[in-house]
Formats: structure tokens, C-alpha cells, sequence
């Protein structure tokens, strides 16, 4: 565990050219893993829920590991939520590892380096990986890049904030739960959902979102839920490999590369010429447009980066 944890914290803290033959050695061992990510607004229960979700695997003899993914801080730039605080009773199991990540200023829900520790933990022989996100509603879309299966949480008393999913809650679940179902009202909110995803249209893997109602406090519904994953995970395949395809793995490759492109182009550009190109702009003198083609210029970059 405590290999996998320096491994994990050298991927939050290293540059992405550093760990490249550590996560080279790594790819050959990973695809066995199913990722499930669980999403939803602030103070639906996502952590209670992972919590008795993990529990159940466990029960089973199932290795499982997790992410958590929270706001940054202010202060040291690490995850403001630690893992002791949330998930104290999975904390000694030797069959758990859980780790808390920082957004550090990504959006869509996710920690940049979440995608490398997922890796980690999957070449370590992790059978079952939870991803819980940063909770921030509609935009926590990156999340449908990395699970096999995302879970969409709401509950009961939500009001118009089940309308706010609208746009994008037919396109991110792929099972829906409705948690605090013993609340007043979780009878309403399974009905709206239901009316929802009617309005969808036809998903190209033939799968129909179910809802499952939960108490995770109770461990109520747990079951399943376990087992409405199961249901999407024999349609996928073992590993998810089916959903979303080569343009998946084409994703993939893209955002290394503007992330590798980003690094290298920063790091040739010295704060003291940033900071003298950041003073003309608040000054008006220049516009950021006219700015960056005089650093891509400087850089080498001739009319093939010129808007």
C-alpha cells in the first residue's frame, strides 16, 4: 500500500515527462480493472454511499480502490476533504485503498492526475476502482471519460436543482440513483427522472439507465445497486473496453499531448517576461491574442499557431 500511495503522489507532484517510463512499465499490467464513477451535487451522500459500496465488494473478497477527488486548498494545494474524515471505517481494511486527490484548478469535476493513479491501482491488481467526483453538478462531465460506469446521485427535497441536470444528466449516467429515499419526495424524483430519460434519445449500447433508490446511511439498496452495475458491466465487457470506443482512447491521446505541449511551452517562457506581457495587458497595450503570437513567435512557432 504504501508503494502504490508514493507512486500515486509522484504522479500528483511530477511533471508528465518524469513519470513516463514508470506509467510505460505500467500500461502492459492495466485493462482489468472495471471504474465506476459517482457523481452528483454536493450533499447527496456521495461518500456514504461509496463507503457501503465498498463495503459490499469487499464482503465479496473484492479488492477495491478509490478516488477522491475534492476542492483544492487554498493554503498547501492539496484536497481540502482527507480521506480519515470521510471514510474512517474503510480506512484499516486491507482490502481498501482510498485516496484523496485535489482539483488544483481543473474543471469538470476531476483531478488531472486521476487517469495515472486509476492506472496505479489498477496495475496493483485492484479489481473494482471508485471514483467519487468533486461535486459541482452539471459541468463534473469528465468523469464519463474515465468510468466504465458513472453513477448520477440526487435526492429527495433537491427542488429546482433537478432541473439544472437537464442538459446533461440524460448524457452522463449510466444508472441513476435516487439516495435519502426514505425523505418525502423520493417517490417524485424517480418519477421526474423516469420522465427524463423517456425524452432521451436511443443510447448505441441498447442500455436503458435504471433508477435505484438507496438509504446508504442503512445500507439499504446497496444490493441493488451492486447489482444494476453488474447488469452494465456484462453488457460492456468485462473491463468497459466497449464504452465510448477508439474515440475514448483518441481522447486520451489528445489531452496527453496538449498537457505535454502545455509543460514544455511554459516551461520556456520565464515568469518575469509573463508577468511584463501580464502588465501591458492590464494596461491595455496589448491584447492577449497579440500577446501569445509574440510568445509563440519568440518560441519558434511561426504562422502555423496564428489565428
Amino acid at each position: 500500500m504504501r508503494a502504490i500511495a508514493r507512486a500515486i503522489t509522484r504522479v500528483e507532484n511530477a511533471a508528465g515527462r518524469d513519470l513516463s517510463q514508470l506509467l510505460r512499465e505500467l500500461f502492459p499490467h492495466t485493462g482489468r480493472a472495471f471504474v465506476i464513477g459517482v457523481t452528483g451535487s454536493p450533499g447527496t451522500g456521495k461518500s456514504t454511499l461509496v463507503d457501503q459500496l465498498a463495503h459490499h465488494y469487499t464482503n465479496s473478497g473484492v479488492k477495491v480502490g478509490i478516488i477522491l477527488v475534492d476542492p483544492t486548498s487554498p493554503f498547501s494545494g492539496g484536497a481540502i476533504l482527507g480521506d480519515r474524515v470521510r471514510m474512517q471505517s474503510l480506512f484499516t481494511n486491507p482490502g481498501v485503498f482510498i485516496r484523496s486527490m485535489a482539483t488544483r484548478g481543473k474543471l469538470g469535476g476531476l483531478s488531472a492526475a486521476v487517469d495515472e493513479a486509476l492506472m496505479i491501482l489498477d496495475a496493483a491488481n485492484f479489481e473494482i476502482l471508485i471514483v467519487e467526483t468533486v461535486g459541482v453538478g452539471q459541468d463534473e462531465v469528465d468523469i464519463v471519460k474515465t468510468a466504465h460506469a458513472t453513477l448520477v446521485i440526487l435526492v429527495p427535497g433537491m427542488g429546482d436543482d433537478i432541473q439544472a441536470f437537464k442538459a446533461g444528466i440524460m448524457e452522463i449516467g449510466d444508472i441513476y440513483v435516487v439516495n435519502k429515499a426514505d425523505r418525502e419526495g423520493a417517490s417524485a424524483v424517480e418519477g421526474e427522472l423516469t420522465e427524463l430519460l423517456s425524452l432521451a434519445t436511443g443510447r448505441k449500447d441498447g442500455w436503458t439507465p435504471p433508477i435505484v433508490q438507496t438509504v446508504a446511511t442503512q445500507g439499504k439498496g446497496i444490493a441493488e445497486l451492486a447489482e444494476a452495475i453488474q447488469d452494465y458491466r456484462n453488457l460492456t465487457g468485462e473491463s468497459g473496453k466497449t464504452k465510448g470506443g477508439i474515440d475514448l482512447f483518441r481522447e486520451r491521446i489528445m489531452e496527453l499531448l496538449a498537457r505535454r505541449l502545455t509543460a514544455t511551452i511554459l516551461g520556456r517562457i520565464p515568469d518575469e517576461k509573463l508577468d511584463q506581457y501580464a502588465e501591458k495587458m492590464m494596461t491595455r497595450e496589448l491584447d492577449p491574442y497579440t500577446i501569445v503570437d509574440h510568445l509563440l513567435r519568440e518560441l519558434g512557432f511561426e504562422e502555423e499557431f496564428h489565428g
